[in-house]
């Protein structure tokens, strides 16, 4: 079939396998070019491998560290006229890739909320690793199974404690619009903090640990984020941050059962990039299509990849160990919240309309990096040619 992008609200819903496999490429590309990372891991559990910092989490330690790699996601194959979601695509480009280099790879599709996946996880660890010395917690999902309660969660994206009303854009059609958003209820809290908080990744780190699985001085890292002023009622103090305190709760207990064994866990705070998941926040692509004028006019851009390339090769396996911030957390985004480049994002802002969008923001390169995610716009793939959808998990 031939597979061009076809766009519904803050989601592509299709996605181009030789696309996918190009976009996993250039990020190999990237972390070979930056040279090997010393001291890295060797064997890596990645919980949310499939898309955005999981994905290149996974591709730095096998490509940069020559690391063994166990990746866990939840995606949909392709089905009779339909595409596979493209962290499917994705997942079968990077196993190939890292087998070809001679390294172990192997994939669980499934609800890593579930005892069923982390119990197959734990089988294939012991099996094929006997322990890991670095997990990536990385999902993003807009629901839980609690497998302890069976109470299903679903995550909202809301302010907390009044509305909140600012400037958003729909992407697709460059339309700059006034949003409001109600504040959520208390039930809408606690469900995005059960579906977004810590419990997940201490119910993995805790199954991991009870069955000796992980190596002596293993360290655990999920990543979350911040922003300047502008986001902060629909994220940072929003039900989303809410959620993210949690994570950071959980990463202090978690941090305190692996020093026993000369571990570490903690939070990694990254840059606003796109990816599916802050797509699907609102006012947040717009900050993002200003951020990334400034960033690249100022040559300190990143991408998903070089973030987390950094984060391996300059922090947690840097001589001395990860920096920390007063809160305990490494900052990915220290180039972004620079004064000057958020002062110039701040000058930006209240001028960007509708008609004002492509002069005043990298609303191309917003889009451009959207439609990579799906596989769509790189050079060397024909795009009008037939291609073959119908591709299964290794």
């Amino acid at each position: 079939m031939i597979i061009k992008p076809r766009i519904r609200g803050f989601v592509c819903i299709t996605a181009h396998p030789a696309g996918c496999a190009a976009h996993v490429q250039e990020w190999i590309d990237v972390v070979k070019a930056r040279g090997a990372i010393s001291g890295g891991p060797r064997k890596v559990l990645v919980i949310g491998a499939s898309t955005g910092y999981g994905l290149a989490s996974r591709i730095t330690a096998a490509f940069g560290s020559g690391a063994d790699t166990l990746g866990v996601f939840f995606e949909r194959p392709s089905e009779e006229g339909r595409c596979a979601t493209p962290g499917w695509y994705n997942s079968i480009a990077v196993t190939r890739q890292a087998r070809a280099a001679g390294l172990y790879a192997k994939n669980i599709n499934g609800d890593a909320f579930s005892d069923e996946i982390k119990q197959q996880a734990l089988s294939l660890v012991r099996a094929d690793l006997g322990q890991v010395d670095l997990v990536v917690y990385s999902l993003a999902s807009p629901r839980r199974l609690d497998p302890r309660t069976g109470l299903v969660h679903k995550s909202v994206l809301k302010p907390v404690g009044a509305a909140y009303t600012n400037k958003t854009v729909d992407t697709d059609k460059g339309v700059v619009s006034q949003i409001t958003i109600d504040p959520a209820n208390d039930q809408e809290i606690a469900d995005t903090v059960a579906v977004m908080g810590g419990q997940d990744w201490e119910l993995w780190m805790s199954a991991l640990s009870g069955a000796g699985l992980l190596a002596p001085g293993a360290q655990s890292v999920a990543y979350s984020y911040i922003g300047p002023d502008v986001t902060w009622p629909i994220y940072k103090n929003g039900t989303i941050g809410l959620a993210k305190n949690d994570l950071e709760r959980a990463a202090r207990a978690i941090d305190g059962q692996l020093k026993a064994r000369g571990g570490r866990a903690f939070i990694s705070v990254n840059k606003a990039l796109v990816t599916q998941a802050s797509s699907a926040i609102p006012v947040v692509p717009l900050y993002i299509s200003i951020l990334y004028r400034i960033m690249k006019q100022r040559g300190v851009h990143e991408g998903c990849i070089e973030q987390m390339q950094r984060l391996f090769a300059s922090q947690m396996y840097a001589p001395g160990g990860p920096k920390f911030d007063e809160g305990g957390r490494v900052r990915l985004d220290d180039l972004e919240m620079q004064p000057e480049v958020q002062a110039a994002v701040a000058k930006i802002w209240p001028g960007v309309t509708t008609e004002t969008l492509e002069a005043q923001t990298d609303i191309a390169g917003y889009r451009s990096e959207f439609l990579k995610l799906f596989g769509f716009g790189f050079g060397g793939i024909d795009y009008e040619a037939d291609a073959e959808p119908h591709l299964e998990l290794i």
